[in-house]
């Protein structure tokens, strides 16, 4: 039998984080108030985690928008 030393969450967690090089993180549906602006994770949890290591919490955020380049 073969055993993991690594959890399932921790398998999985990797599938459902996403890291943007520059997006907008947003408090609210009408997005006029920026809680962030720049490089974020968002982690499979919901938390999403600022560069200085900050994370803001699911119930914060509204939405994160990705900034691409035209």
């Amino acid at each position: 039998m073969v055993t993991s030393t690594r959890g399932v969450w921790d398998v999985l967690a990797g599938y459902f984080e996403r890291t943007y090089d520059d997006a907008v993180v947003y408090g609210d549906r009408e997005s006029e108030t920026v809680l962030h602006e720049g490089e974020v994770r968002v982690l499979a949890n919901g938390w999403v985690e600022l560069p200085t290591g900050r994370l803001l919490s699911p119930d914060a955020v509204h939405h994160v928008d990705p900034v691409t380049e035209a």
